[in-house]
């Protein structure tokens, strides 16, 4: 489908939607996200506060939108490049690492959101204008809802098929660890006072990567 086979009201709700995303991810670059005021964030998009709840229930939300739209891009950089097993976790990991040198806030303010939460958070679904405005050329992999948990375990079996999973080491087994690593990793390097996060995230992979 291209772009042009989408109704103007369905493209302009999209592109206000990603307005909003957009705005408030911009204001971690320098702080928490609980600091950032819902109207800053309705202010740089340029959008009412009545229209915000319309597209969020609560300013939480834009979050969860990140993680979406981020790990999303991962999936489809895997798929690019054709990279599998721990090649695949570590362009993961080295992107996150990268985004926290630039976005100093995104990653404490998510790990933050999800300490309150019961569960892990649920991923939103995208519109086809959504999608087709944030993934273009990408459309079918942008569609699909993304999931750590499933990222990873496959991952870990191509990692067990290449004989690069360390001898006794299920594959699923090796999920939670992961998960483990991908949050503690990140807050480990805070609590050292380093930069560099992809150093704690090879040390944890060391423990199962044979």
């Amino acid at each position: 489908m291209n772009i042009r086979d989408i109704p103007l009201r369905e493209l302009k709700k999209a592109k206000t939607k990603i307005a909003l995303y957009e705005a408030g991810i911009s204001f971690t670059h320098d702080r928490m996200f609980k600091d950032v005021l819902l109207d800053d964030i309705c202010r740089m998009a340029g959008i009412s506060r009545v229209t915000f709840f319309k597209f969020f229930g609560k300013k939480e939300d834009l979050l969860v939108y990140y993680m979406r739209v981020w790990l999303t891009y991962r999936i489809i950089e895997i798929e690019r490049q054709r990279l599998r097993g721990f090649e695949a976790l570590r362009s993961v990991l080295r992107s996150l690492a990268e985004n926290a040198r630039t976005n100093k806030g995104i990653m404490p303010s998510l790990i933050a959101f999800l300490s309150e939460m019961d569960m892990h958070c649920k991923m939103p679904e995208l519109s086809r204008a959504e999608v087709m405005l944030l993934f273009p050329g990408d459309e079918e992999a942008g569609s699909k809802c993304p999931n750590m948990f499933a990222l990873f375990k496959t991952c870990m079996e191509e990692a067990y098929e290449d004989g690069t999973l360390k001898p006794g080491i299920e594959p699923e087994d090796a999920v939670p660890f992961l998960i483990s690593t991908f949050y503690g990793g990140f807050l480990t390097s805070r609590l050292y006072g380093s930069k560099d996060v992809m150093s704690f995230y090879e040390n944890h992979l060391r423990l199962i990567e044979q």
